[in-house]
C-alpha cells in the first residue's frame, strides 16, 4: 500500500495529529483532513504551535485510530490557508469547544 493511501485512511479516522515544525517540540493538535491534506487551525483561542508558519518544514506523526500505535511519519510544509465558507463550517463543526476563535489556519500536505 502506497504511502499516500495509508496517509489518507488513517487521517480520514484521525481527530489529533503530532505536528513537529522544524527546530520545535512536537504538539498533539486536532486537524481536520480535506482534499489530500490536513488543516490546522492555530492561534487566537485555539491551540498554539509554536514554529509553525507559512513555509515551514513539518514532521507529521499519524497513530492508529484503532490501536493507538505509531502508524506513520509523514514531512509536509505549512502554508497558511484561507479557507472558504464550506471549510471554515467544517473547521467549526469538528471542534468541541463552543465557539472557536483562531488567528491562522494552515494547510500541511504530505510531501
Amino acid at each position: 500500500m502506497e504511502i499516500e493511501q495509508v496517509l489518507d485512511n488513517a487521517l480520514r479516522k484521525a481527530a489529533a495529529v503530532w505536528i513537529r515544525p522544524d527546530g520545535h517540540e512536537p504538539r498533539l493538535v486536532w486537524a481536520l483532513w480535506r482534499d489530500g491534506a490536513l488543516l490546522v487551525a492555530v492561534g487566537g483561542t485555539e491551540q498554539q504551535v509554536p514554529g509553525l508558519a507559512d513555509g515551514v518544514p513539518c514532521t507529521v506523526t499519524v497513530r492508529s485510530p484503532t490501536t493507538h500505535s505509531h502508524l506513520v511519519d509523514a514531512r509536509a510544509t505549512a502554508h497558511r490557508a484561507e479557507p472558504d465558507a464550506e471549510t471554515d463550517a467544517a473547521l467549526r463543526a469538528v471542534r468541541l469547544n463552543g465557539r472557536p476563535r483562531w488567528a491562522d489556519v494552515y494547510r500541511l500536505a504530505p510531501a
